[in-house]
Order: structure tokens, then sequence, then C-alpha cells
């Protein structure tokens, strides 16, 4: 691996290769935050793709990509004398060392679940109303869930063991059920959406992230789906020209590969 040295250099580099490309080059002079903002995104969407497909390899090409965007922000607020990349670490390094008390000064802890909670609290005292805060608003409703539970359990808001966790399951199923028996259209989505929060903080207690997992669900599908499509096509036919059990025989076949 590289030296602390190397790693220094590669990254004055970069520095370099950005002021000359905001410089000297007609688009990266254009560049607003706002107009790097969907960028970003689209990147980081990117890097968790690469990380579910264990893609290593493309993880570090993705890496690179957000890092540059970090370096481009920095550099825009460097123009406008709001910030500098300098500031942007000396700010995270800070922030750490602070959020890290059992490490940098003399609390102790017992675990990961004692250094979440002090995370927690050490955010309050720093000033935040409250520990949903830091939930940004535009999340996609399941990360936003998962965020949303994850903090407050960090306080002590939470429930004692999974046992606990599948029973309030169980019961939020059988209001969702009662409801759609009694065709109550408004409450219907109401108590889905209860279902889907039980259902996540389920996940939570199993250790498991439910956005990787729904993913991971996602990628099974179309690749089943697709060599399911592949078969079709070989036999001539198309999917609505199949019966269920027809096409129940290749996705079995799919299942195995």
């Amino acid at each position: 691996m590289n030296s602390r040295e190397a790693k220094l250099q590669a990254f004055d580099r970069l520095l370099t290769i950005m002021d000359e490309l905001r410089e000297q080059c007609p688009w990266d002079k254009k560049q607003t935050m706002e107009s790097l903002r969907h960028l970003t995104i689209e990147e980081t969407y990117e890097l968790g793709d690469a990380i579910l497909d264990n893609d290593l390899q493309e993880v570090k090409k993705e890496l690179g990509d957000l890092l540059l965007h970090i370096v481009f922000y920095a550099r825009i607020g460097s123009e406008t004398k709001d910030f500098d990349i300098a500031d942007v670490i000396n700010d995270i390094c800070e922030k750490l060392i602070s959020r890290h008390p059992h490490i940098y000064g003399d609390i102790a802890v017992a675990d990961e679940e004692e250094v979440k909670q002090n995370w927690e609290n050490l955010k309050l005292k720093e000033g935040k109303k409250s520990v949903l805060e830091g939930v940004p608003v535009s999340l996609p409703a399941l990360v936003k869930a998962n965020r949303i539970q994850d903090k407050v359990a960090g306080v002590g808001f939470d429930w004692e063991a999974p046992e606990q966790v599948f029973a309030k399951l169980k019961e939020e199923l059988e209001e969702l059920q009662h409801e759609v028996e009694q065709g109550n259209e408004n409450q219907i989505e109401s108590e889905f959406g209860d279902v889907l929060f039980s259902m996540i903080n389920y996940a939570r207690f199993l250790k498991v992230d439910p956005e990787n997992a729904l993913e991971r669900t996602n990628k099974k599908f179309i690749k089943r789906f697709q060599y399911l499509e592949t078969k079709a096509k070989e036999l001539g036919k198309s999917l609505k020209q199949m019966t269920l059990e027809e096409m129940d025989v290749f996705w079995e076949e799919a299942k195995s590969i």
C-alpha cells in the first residue's frame, strides 16, 4: 500500500488538477454547487451499487468520483471566500475528536451501543434541538425511516428485544388486514406505512440494512426475470403467450444459477 507521504502527494495532485480545471476548462468553470448536486447524488448511488456488487475496483473508481466532487465544492467555496478544503477537513477532524471522548477524552464506553448513545447526546449538547434534525428531508422514505429509528434508539427510545418488535409487526399486519377487509381506502395506506416502518425496525434488530436487503432482492429478481425472458425468446414466445406453469419452470431454473 502507499505510504502516508504518497497519499498526501496524491491528494495535493488532485487539488492542483482541480484548480487547473476550474481556471481553464469551459465546463468546469461553469459549474455551481447547485449544478453539481444531482451529479453527486448519482455518484453516491453508483458507489452504493458497486459496494453491493462487491466490485472493489469499481468501488475505488466511484470513491474517486465522489472525492472529486468534494474537492470541487471546496474549490467553489474558496472562490466565495466562505471555506476551502482545509476548513472542510479541519471541521470534520474537530467533530470526530469532539464526538469520540472515549478516544480523545476520559469517557469510558462498554460497547458500540454506548458509543452511538454518546454520539447523539453530544449532538444535543452542541445545540441541536432534536436528535432528528440530522435526518435529511430529501432522503428516500425507506432510508429515512431507518435513520429515524437509529437516531431515536441512540437516546434510549427503543424496544428491548427483537421479539417485541416482531410482535409489533404482527400487530400492524393485523391492523392492515382489518382495514383491507373493511375496504377503508384512506386507512389502508396509513396502516401499510406502519407495517413498513415496523419491518424496517425489525431489520435493525436483526442487524440487517433494509435498503441493502431490498436492493439485493431487486437485483436477484431482475437477474431471474431476464433469464425467463431469454428462455421465452429461445422458444419463440412472448411472456404473454406462456402459462404460469411454463414460466415457473424457468423461474426455478434461474434460482439455481
